[in-house]
C-alpha cells in the first residue's frame, strides 16, 4: 500500500484513480497522518436491493416492540 500526502493526492488525482482502478490501495495522509484509503470499487459488495428489502422484512418479523410506542420506549429510557 503506498503513502501520498493530501497536497500531492489533489494535485494528481487522476493518476493516482488509475492506479487504484488497476487494483492499488493507496493511503493518503495529512501531515502523516493517515485520514483516508482509496481502494478499488468492489461492485460484488453492493448487495442486490431486493435481497436487502427481504431480509429487512424477515427481521421485523422476529423483531417487534411488543406494543410499546416510541413514546413509551423514550420515557423508559429517562427513568
Amino acid at each position: 500500500m503506498d503513502t501520498v500526502g493530501a497536497y500531492e493526492a489533489k494535485t494528481h488525482l487522476p493518476k493516482l484513480l488509475g492506479r487504484v482502478a488497476k487494483g492499488e490501495h493507496i493511503t493518503i495522509t495529512r501531515h502523516g497522518v493517515p485520514v483516508a484509503v482509496l481502494h478499488p470499487f468492489d461492485s460484488e459488495k453492493n448487495a442486490d436491493v431486493k435481497a436487502v428489502i427481504a431480509k429487512l422484512r424477515k427481521f421485523r418479523k422476529r423483531n417487534n416492540l411488543s406494543g410499546l410506542s416510541i413514546r413509551e420506549m423514550i420515557e423508559e429510557g429517562r427513568r
